[in-house]
């Protein structure tokens, strides 16, 4: 366990904004999350897209070339992590944790803002980070990060979950929220509802992330759990956004 001695105490839905993928196709939510436990530590989940997409997306996006995909509309300071964080009466200095789900632009693009350690799923830490393209601004930030091989407890009402896939090293999360709901953080191992019908099209690896899928799908099931998906359109405007509890 990471965090001995700590039960989370509430989740924050982070709102990182919303991103255009194309014509024909709806707008998609980019998520993280804030759990902070009895204790008083924070513990973010993924980071959401570079802060410097606020300030100057033009010169942003001529460095990553992801307006071949796509674009961030109306966006703005809010929707940073230091924004976000904001919200709450929080800066980047107070995360005590960051748990990262995968290694792609719109999940890791704040993580140069942090000082704490970062957990990383370990095949996924094995390379450069996959950002977008044909590379990243930066690399895993020296010294901070530690591999995640399988399923990990960090504290109580916290497990991360190894789900790749989507990714070589994804990781997903299961909360248990003190009123006794039980809540999925599935990041990108279930982009959208509409995915496994899809047959996981926009995996790396469409075999292993139906099977983590799966192992999903039963653990819902099992546990009565809510799961929020990483980019559903239908289910993002509903989701309650900091600073407000989920």
């Amino acid at each position: 366990m990471i965090l001995p001695g700590h039960r989370i105490d509430r989740l924050h839905v982070l709102d990182f904004g919303l991103f255009d993928v194309g014509p024909g196709k709806r707008l998609i939510g980019i998520p993280g999350f804030l759990l902070v436990t009895d204790r008083g530590a924070k513990i973010l989940f993924d980071t959401g897209f570079d802060p410097a997409y606020a300030h100057d997306q033009a010169a942003t996006d001529a460095r990553d070339g992801l307006s071949g995909f796509g674009r961030l509309v109306n966006h703005s300071a809010v929707r940073t992590l230091p924004g976000q964080l904001a919200l709450l009466g929080l800066t980047p200095d107070d995360i005590t944790l960051c748990l990262l789900s995968h290694g792609h632009i719109d999940h890791m693009g704040a993580l140069p803002l942090l000082s704490c350690r970062i957990l990383v799923g370990a095949a996924e830490l094995a390379a450069p980070p996959i950002y977008w393209g044909n590379g990243a601004p930066f690399d895993w930030p020296e010294g901070q990060c530690r591999p995640v091989a399988g399923d990990l407890a960090i504290c109580d009402g916290l497990t991360l979950l190894a789900t790749p896939g989507h990714t070589p090293g994804h990781l997903s999360a299961l909360v248990s929220l003190p009123d006794g709901r039980q809540v999925i953080l599935a990041a990108d191992a279930i982009n959208r509802m509409s995915e496994p019908d899809e047959q996981f099209a926009d995996a790396m690896d469409p075999i292993t992330a139906a099977a983590s899928f799966h192992k999903l799908a039963t653990l819902a099931q099992s546990q009565g759990a809510a799961v929020i998906y990483g980019h559903e359109p239908a289910q993002w405007p509903g989701l309650p956004k900091a600073p407000l509890p989920f």
